[in-house]
């Protein structure tokens, strides 16, 4: 009997996703029955927690009990085993868990152009029930739908910055919001002053990963690489360390095994995201 609950623990089982139950905590729990050869029925129930909230392996405690031809139960065994969850079902659970503490705070995500900024922000907007905007967008439309590259060119860079800072102040004054930032947008202060009012969180990226994904796309919608002077990442990289946190991409793909960070996921960043937000809300 022993043997035959020993090879039903190891046996691989799935578990829809129906049968999960999820709390503000980041545990699961789920309940099933496991059947072998239709003669042992073995129900389980199963505790998961989360020790640490960028792992990507959960612990998950079982104890089981068993009853043989419809006789009482007569056996129980306990154990761990070691599951990898899917990372939206990580998402979630860490959405759930910062939401509280957010309180409607507007996230504004701020980087070099390239970091990703727009993809992320839109994750974690639908993930935490907010609105997206995108700063650059609104400047195009206070521009009359004049694209950035064409607002550099007619007006020059002091224009656009005055534009971008003025959507700044106004997204300030509402709530739930995720904000994806120009590149620039830092170097002005007035501008961390109006973010501060939520939270900023930098996208942290490696110069050569940068590289690579602006070449990818090519620099026409970069404007900033064709006028600035001097090396645009080494400038920004102290104003960008105001924010109130920041996402190394370098940092998760050392937890996560990955060699190169242009691997990573827009969601495994989103995860990190949240995780760094949270512990920036839990010292206010």
């Amino acid at each position: 009997m022993d043997a035959m609950v020993a090879e039903c623990l190891w046996h691989p089982t799935w578990v829809n996703c129906d049968k999960f139950a999820t709390n503000r905590r980041g545990s699961v729990r789920f309940s099933g029955v496991l059947s072998r050869q239709q003669r042992l029925q073995v129900g389980v129930s199963a505790h998961l927690r989360c020790q640490t909230a960028s792992c990507r392996r959960r612990t998950i405690s079982l104890e089981v009990s068993c009853c043989f031809q419809n006789s009482p139960a007569s056996v129980k065994k306990s154990g761990v085993i070691q599951d990898a969850l899917d990372d939206s079902l990580i998402l979630k659970s860490m959405s759930q868990e910062v939401e509280p503490y957010l309180n409607g705070r507007c996230i504004y995500l701020v980087g070099m152009m390239g970091s990703g900024k727009t993809t992320v922000g839109r994750i974690l907007s639908q993930v935490l029930g907010y609105s997206f905007h995108d700063c650059d967008s609104l400047v195009e439309q206070a521009v009359n739908g004049t694209p950035v590259a064409d607002i550099f060119k007619l007006h020059g860079e002091n224009f656009f910055r005055d534009k971008e800072t003025e959507a700044l102040r106004k997204v300030s004054l509402m709530r739930q919001l995720v904000v994806s930032t120009g590149g620039g947008a830092v170097i002005r202060p007035i501008n961390w002053k109006y973010m501060h009012k939520g939270i900023s969180v930098w996208l942290d990226v490696p110069l050569e990963a940068l590289a690579r994904r602006i070449a990818a796309v090519g620099t026409d919608s970069r404007p900033l690489l064709h006028e600035e002077s001097g090396d645009a990442y080494t400038k920004r990289g102290e104003a960008y360390a105001y924010a109130s946190a920041r996402v190394s991409l370098e940092n998760i793909a050392a937890k996560l095994g990955v060699k190169d960070v242009c691997n990573l996921t827009p969601t495994a960043i989103a995860i990190e995201a949240l995780q760094q937000i949270e512990v920036f809300l839990k010292r206010l």
